[in-house]
């Protein structure tokens, strides 16, 4: 399995959200320069993030977006499975109907608890946690406001 473009894309606007704070009006504009994300799909991906009660959009001249959700009740799933849908790793696993053979067969068993494991590792990964690293995010919103770059903190050794 592979995360698509749109399911990438709405973890970037999310994060960015996150990391302004639940409540927070940014501007639809100022999301996509500081996360890289073309203006029409960052429309679509919203759309979608506000289906879900994730966001809200604010039209007009002083309008954006905001996030619903406080980022420590936010994961990566949320996101993820509102953009892209439930999460299978297999056809025969999202619809066992279709394959006679589901209910016996070893294979099945292994797609369905790989699954399993994906979605539990997406559903640990809180917004607030992502938020709170530095990581690339803190450079994209960093270049975007015009400052310099940082470089990353060195790690020590141990």
């Amino acid at each position: 399995m592979r995360l698509t473009r749109a399911g990438e894309y709405a973890i970037r606007c999310a994060l960015y959200l996150s990391i302004q704070g639940r409540g927070v009006l940014a501007k639809r504009s100022e999301v996509a320069a500081a996360m890289d994300i073309p203006g029409q799909f960052l429309g679509k991906i919203a759309r979608q993030l506000s289906q879900a009660g994730i966001i809200e959009i604010v039209q007009g001249a002083g309008g954006g977006y905001r996030l619903m959700v406080p980022p420590h009740n936010l994961t990566l799933l949320d996101v993820v499975e509102a953009v892209i849908g439930e999460i299978f790793l297999n056809d025969c696993v999202a619809h066992p109907e279709t394959c006679h053979r589901s209910t016996s067969c070893a294979v099945h068993l292994v797609w369905e608890k790989a699954r399993a494991q994906l979605r539990e590792t997406l559903r640990r990964a809180r917004f607030s946690d992502l938020a709170a690293r530095d990581t690339c995010i803190a450079e994209l919103i960093r270049s975007a406001e015009g400052a310099a770059p940082q470089p990353a903190p060195l790690k020590q050794r141990r």
